[in-house]
């Protein structure tokens, strides 16, 4: 049982990994044109642009993502042999994994990380800290 909790638990964490990559790059095109100023945060882009060049990387690199390995090992161990979880785990594995070669799956990525690369360039994130504004110990009181 706490096998087949634990993996749909995986599914749902990667489906959240894949909606935050997804989402980052919207709401960064998005607020560019609705001039929000917290998509130039640089925590934000910067954990965004970490997640899609780790998902880049490894379909270059052939490599499965290790919460889909997670989930595989986690639903043997439940001795499910194929997905039979919960009806939202159930929609969230649908929802993540489809049919398609390899190669598709690459050349989706690579375009999606080169989008986010492209944002940096047309919505600079604010990488440091603005010189104009005193530091904290400076601020009188």
């Amino acid at each position: 049982m706490i096998y087949r909790i634990l993996a749909d638990l995986t599914v749902v964490i990667h489906f959240a990994y894949v909606t935050f990559v997804l989402l980052g790059l919207l709401a960064t095109i998005l607020g560019w044109m609705l001039n929000w100023n917290w998509i130039r945060n640089r925590w934000f882009r910067g954990i965004h642009l970490t997640m899609i060049l780790v998902v880049v990387l490894e379909a270059w690199v052939g490599m499965t993502c290790p919460l889909t390995t997670w989930e595989q090992r986690l639903r043997l161990e439940a001795g499910q042999e194929t997905y039979q979880g919960d009806f939202i785990a159930n929609w969230f594995h649908d929802v993540l994994f489809f049919e398609a070669q390899p190669w598709v799956f690459t050349l989706a990525y690579s375009l999606f990380g080169g989008l986010v690369l492209a944002t940096l360039i047309l919505v600079p994130p604010n990488w440091r800290k603005n010189i104009d504004e005193p530091a904290e110990s400076e601020v009188p009181t």
